[in-house]
């Protein structure tokens, strides 16, 4: 495949070579600030700096996909999402901080200093002699859409929180500069008009392979779509439950309290037109059409269909620059701390493994999430053993185990019959797994390669999963420079037919349009339609439940947990539908890692402790110095 330079990529390497924060201008500064858009060129690396702040996803140690139950490793080889979630955030120094900044692999500085050059950019663009009237609209069009953005990830962090929207002058008093927070209606209503402007003088699709990744209209209105879909759900709508009466020193109320239907109404629309924009801009679902890896010919031949099933999902992820992909975030290059690492399983054939780190890994409750081959829940198909799970079965040709259970080999009923995305994207003790340019046959028993536990090394898989998904099957664990990078996935479409689901259900309730946008969903992995599914006596227990609104909601939840997982949604929805505490409050389980006996190994056993107080954990602390300085400001709810 031809390989592209993203725009981000070349905007990240001038601010590189230029030196980091470009636009962090100070008072006595000031007198510079007319250099920097005295001509186009300097503007544009102005531009790279507004870009810059964007959180780096694939950053292990800075990642926010790792605040999840999704994920979980050895105590002695942790990160900072996964402290959180053990309970270890704190107020004096917060983890993962997009208030204040932290360090990950790489430093992440604060939001707000992101917001502040946003600003600067946008009172400035317009004075830049050299560049066309067309360019300063796209330009300032960009940098409002990511003020925005900005502001909407620290909403989904901290709720209501002060906007930006101009900078102080250095003439400000003391208590001019210290802000309140805004409330949580005011804080999406801004970020929902900024990027209402930024659309029209957006280009409708950036298609030039040497801008890949700059933000356009279709990208503006795809993550609106998920702003108003976030606006609309139990978090943030109506939510007496749990911030009645919370307000600041005014006694302003932050959150509403009454529940407004109309926001799922509005919601909808936005999923709708973004569905529709990035459709006729040749956005589509990604389908596999390269060739078949030379290991995998035997399963094209035994089963082409379910075959294509599993590529279409694994290649979904890793193919660089693909049809579905609506925005992604490349790094400039390939480096020690970046998140494929911890989650690629070692070669033995290898003469080095530096980086193949092996430790990141998937918990057993992502191995009950995912369907049937029937595209079923497993306690919801009467085909399914459910009850049975944990019993051992050997792999045989007859069971499609050419792709996924060793022939011969011993694993456990909850392997088999699954549906392909369950294969393509968790690796598991007697299946396979495909990178290195190999097709890996898996042991993940103690002392067993590759995968298995190897004496006092902390470079394990503490559940017995292992995780396929960030893994491009020809990346290569010898060399950093090895790992074969691809855009992270920041939004794609798959995640707007999922939004439109969600939006309509809760708004006009089951309907054909549902069932339309689920199955673009499971047509791609290889599922039969949700309504078959559900409607079939000899397969489904619950049959019609996609004929109800509450049981069509189950559905389409679960629908967008197997589809989106480990990509860094699950963190956000789960909490914004109200739900941590079944998830986020109990240990995550695994196998017993340290037997190598099957009966033994395949014995769960708690291996992560999983820490949420309700309502506090909703909502990240504000630094305990950053209240001292503003007194206005209030702490989260529980901190």
């Amino acid at each position: 495949m031809k390989k592209h330079i993203n725009v981000l990529v070349v905007l990240l390497l001038i601010l590189f070579a230029t030196g980091c924060e470009y636009l962090d201008i100070v008072p006595e500064k000031t007198q510079e600030l007319s250099l920097v858009f005295e001509r186009k060129e300097q503007a544009y690396k102005a531009l790279a700096t507004c870009y810059s702040y964007l959180p780096k996803s694939d950053d292990l140690y800075g990642s926010h996909a790792t605040l999840t139950d999704e994920l979980t490793s050895p105590i002695r080889q942790s990160v900072n999402g996964l402290e959180i979630m053990r309970g270890k955030q704190s107020v004096g120094n917060p983890l993962l901080s997009l208030w204040q900044g932290y360090n990950g692999g790489s430093w992440q500085p604060s939001l707000y200093n992101a917001i502040n050059d946003c600003n600067i950019f946008l009172e400035n663009i317009v004075n830049v002699p050299d560049m066309t009237e067309r360019e300063k609209r796209e330009w300032g069009a960009e940098v409002r859409f990511l003020k925005a953005y900005y502001h909407f990830l620290l909403v989904m962090r901290y709720g209501p929180i002060p906007i930006m929207d101009k900078n102080f002058p250095i003439s400000a008093s003391p208590d001019e500069v210290r802000v309140f927070r805004n409330s949580v209606d005011e804080c999406f209503d801004f970020i929902e008009t900024e990027i209402d402007l930024a659309i029209p003088d957006l280009p409708a699709r950036v298609t030039n392979t040497n801008f890949l990744g700059r933000v356009d209209r279709t990208i503006a209105a795809a993550m609106k779509s998920r702003v108003l879909l976030y606006a609309a759900s139990p978090l943030f709508n109506g939510n007496a439950q749990f911030y009645a009466g919370y307000t600041d020193k005014n006694g302003k109320a932050l959150f509403n309290t009454s529940y407004d239907s109309e926001k799922w109404g509005t919601a909808l629309e936005a999923a709708e037109y973004a569905i529709q924009l990035a459709e006729s801009n040749g956005v589509q679902m990604y389908f596999f059409d390269g060739e078949y890896r030379d290991y995998d010919n035997a399963n094209v031949i035994y089963d082409q269909a379910f075959t294509e099933s599993i590529y279409n999902y694994k290649f979904m992820f890793v193919d660089r620059w693909n049809s579905e992909l609506i925005w992604g975030l490349s790094r400039v290059t390939s480096d020690w701390y970046q998140i494929q690492a911890s989650t690629l399983i070692k070669n033995t054939a290898a003469s080095s493994n530096e980086a193949a780190w092996q430790w990141l890994s998937p918990t057993y409750r992502m191995a009950e999430l995912y369907y049937t081959k029937n595209g079923l829940p497993i306690d919801q198909d009467l085909t399914f053993d459910y009850d049975n799970k944990f019993e051992l079965r050997r792999g045989a040709s007859a069971d499609l185990s050419v792709f996924v259970v060793q022939i011969g080999q011993e694993t456990v009923q909850l392997h088999f019959d699954r549906e392909p995305r369950f294969y393509a994207t968790l690796a598991f003790d007697r299946g396979y797994n495909r990178a290195h340019g190999i097709k890996q046959h898996l042991r993940m028993r103690n002392g067993e390669v590759p995968g298995g536990k190897m004496g006092s090394s902390n470079d394990y898989l503490v559940s017995g999963y292992g995780l396929k998904k960030y893994i491009h099957p020809d990346t290569q664990g010898d060399s950093y420079a090895n790992l074969i990078n691809y855009p992270w996935p920041l939004i794609r479409l798959s995640e707007l037919y999922l939004n439109y689901a969600e939006a309509y259900n809760e708004y006009k309730g089951p309907g054909v349009e549902v069932y339309a946008a689920l199955n673009e969903v499971r047509k791609r992995a290889g599922l039969p339609n949700v309504e078959d599914a559900w409607s079939d006596p000899s397969l489904a227990r619950t049959v019609g439940k996609h004929l109800s609104q509450d049981g069509l909601r189950e559905i389409i939840q679960q629908e967008r947990l197997i589809e989106l997982a480990f990509e860094g949604h699950r963190y956000d929805d789960i909490r914004r539908w109200k739900q941590a505490e079944e998830y986020f409050a109990t240990p995550v389980q695994g196998w017993s890692v340290t037997e190598n006996q099957a009966a033994r190994f395949y014995t769960l056993i708690n291996v992560g402790e999983r820490s949420f107080i309700t309502p506090r954990d909703y909502f990240q602390p504000i630094r305990t110095e950053e209240l001292s300085r503003n007194p206005n400001l209030i702490q989260n709810l529980g901190w």
